[in-house]
């Protein structure tokens, strides 16, 4: 059974910095692993994504650039750094692993979500 924590967020002004943790507990070391987030009124969208092994990464387009996803595998850990803050940034913040090491950008493909954080970026 995997466990995933999120922290991290808050309220940030435009132009701002945050860097979201998600620390798992269980067997998540061989697992692609994504961050999602969800607007009120709209759907959870796939944001970054990394492999077993950090060494491929995925963003979405929104995100590209500004947005950057790493892990410590070491300390069951997955980090989502994220710069230059947009008010359109604001949602709640998930973390997502697979039960399996290929990559998805689609929830249903997704195994086991923290509970999410709350980031919401001020203009």
């Amino acid at each position: 059974q995997v466990q995933l924590v999120e922290s991290g967020g808050g309220l940030v002004q435009a132009g701002g910095s945050l860097r979201l943790s998600c620390a798992a507990s269980g067997r998540t070391f061989s697992s692609y692993m994504g961050w999602f987030r969800q607007a009120p009124g709209k759907e959870r969208e796939f944001i970054a994504g990394i492999s077993w092994n950090g060494g491929s990464t995925s963003y979405a387009d929104s995100v590209k650039g500004r947005f950057t996803i790493s892990r410590d595998n070491a300390e069951n850990t997955v980090y989502l750094q994220m710069n230059s803050l947009k008010p359109e940034d604001t949602a709640v913040y998930y973390c997502a692993a697979r039960s399996s090491r290929f990559y998805r950008t689609s929830q249903f493909d997704y195994d086991y979500w923290g509970q999410g954080t709350q980031v919401t970026v001020s203009s």
